[in-house]
């Protein structure tokens, strides 16, 4: 059974979503306040966290920095802010994904699939398990990324786009194709492209020597990136 964490302080909004993911037999547990929640994530090791910003004791955003402290599990962001920059900060941070209330829960439940369809793992279709490059090396069945002699963490969507770049190398990925394997086809239409952005450099933040001018994820403007091994 796939394991759900809702951290939400709205005790109406916390009684529809446990109503709507029991009935569709996922396990729910919920927490009112940031403190209950990071306790409750080490205690039950949920496989997905949904999460508001807007807690009472503290920031979401410093709920997903102490998740992303010792835990890849995906973090879907649920929030009533709508600016980009609170947006992006909380994808910086390590969010998987960013839902605006008020939101439709047939909308939720899907871009819930796709975070739990990215921690499955699957088979690499082009035989590649190891990529080594001068500064870093990749072992893509293990998940594990190494650089300068210490293990680099990286969330789900982080591992699914690096994957799809690293297993396809020299070939240029179209945004589009991207914004497909990794959140669905059903959000190409909305305002990915940033999120894209945000999760490329912070790839080349982890991965790259200079992150500013990229030796390994290249941007091609207006169509997509590729990799250079």
């Amino acid at each position: 059974m796939t394991r759900v964490l809702v951290v939400e302080d709205d005790p109406q909004l916390v009684r529809a979503l446990i109503i709507n993911l029991q009935a569709r037999r996922y396990g729910v547990d919920a927490a009112p306040d940031g403190a209950t929640a990071l306790r409750l994530a080490a205690a039950r090791q949920p496989d997905v966290v949904m999460l508001d910003l807007g807690l009472p004791d503290m920031d979401g955003v410093d709920v997903i920095k102490g998740l992303r402290g010792w835990s890849r599990v995906p973090i879907l962001v649920l929030s009533a802010r709508q600016g980009s920059d609170e947006k992006v900060a909380a994808l910086d941070a390590g969010a998987d994904d960013y839902v605006t209330k008020p939101f439709s829960m047939e909308e939720l439940l899907a871009r819930l699939r796709a975070a739990v369809r990215r921690t499955e793992e699957t088979p690499l279709t082009s035989g590649v398990t190891l990529v080594e490059t001068a500064d870093f090396s990749i072992h893509l069945l293990a998940k594990k990324l190494h650089r300068d002699g210490r293990d680099v963490r990286l969330t789900p969507t982080e591992w699914h786009l690096l994957e799809i770049l690293v297993t396809s190398p020299g070939r240029l990925i179209t945004q589009k194709h991207l914004l497909e394997e990794v959140w669905g086809a059903t959000v190409t239409q909305s305002n990915k492209t940033n999120y894209l952005r945000v999760y490329m450099a912070q790839l080349r933040r982890k991965l790259e020597a200079d992150p500013s001018h990229p030796r390994y994820l290249i941007t091609e403007p207006g169509m997509g990136y590729r990799f250079e091994g």
